[in-house]
């Protein structure tokens, strides 16, 4: 019998040090900036009472998502440093270089942004901020040999440009814990494409092009 309790014993150790691992692992697993995607559909050919507009056009911005973690985001005299992290501009997230897809040209201001898939930086030295949309590639995972295309925005170069447009800044009552982008006002017509993190919010508006 006393060996059959030291078995049982050891298997009961044996299964919580398994389950510790796993845990173990888990936490480790967890991403600190998990990857984040907003989208929104705009027009359509038609409208269903509960559906909404249908078949209309997709507009999708793929991020990563900072968590505050109690910092003061925007308010420290060198926050551009920081959060450009030795890159000229700011990625608009973190780790990966956020991107702006849309499957209809997009209007901002003057400048018509032509269907495709873009990169998209804010110019934080700017006053007011700077949106910038770049044909520049974007690597989904780091490759140090690839210099085409950029990660987060280290190697960005303005010369593939394609918009450089004034953001407009604005305080929040309540603070955002984790970086977000999304679409604000939306209408058949257009909308406003807004970064919220701390308690700063920085958008653009945009129409579709006829």
């Amino acid at each position: 019998m006393a060996r059959v309790t030291d078995l049982l014993g050891i298997i009961s150790l044996s299964l919580a040090c398994a389950l510790s691992t796993v845990a173990e692992a888990q936490q480790e697993q967890r991403t600190a900036s998990p990857s984040g995607e907003s989208a929104t559909q705009i027009g359509g050919n038609y409208y269903d009472g509960r559906a909404g507009n249908i078949g209309g056009t997709w507009v999708e911005l793929r991020y990563g998502r900072p968590i505050r973690r109690g910092r003061d985001i925007f308010g420290p005299d060198d926050y551009r440093e920081f959060l450009n992290d030795g890159a000229p501009v700011w990625r608009a997230g973190a780790n990966v270089t956020s991107r702006l897809v849309t499957e209809a040209p997009l209007v901002f201001g003057d400048t018509t942004i032509p269907a495709g898939e873009y990169t998209v930086f804010i110019d934080l030295q700017s006053s007011p901020w700077v949106f910038i949309l770049s044909t520049w590639p974007a690597q989904t995972s780091y490759d140090v040999e690839n210099q085409d295309s950029l990660f987060g925005a280290y190697g960005y170069t303005p010369d593939r440009d394609l918009l450089r447009f004034p953001m407009t800044v604005e305080s929040l009552p309540h603070s955002f814990d984790q970086l977000s982008w999304q679409f604000l006002d939306v209408t058949e017509q257009g909308g406003t494409l807004a970064m919220l993190w701390d308690t700063t919010l920085a958008s653009v508006s945009f129409t579709l092009s006829n």
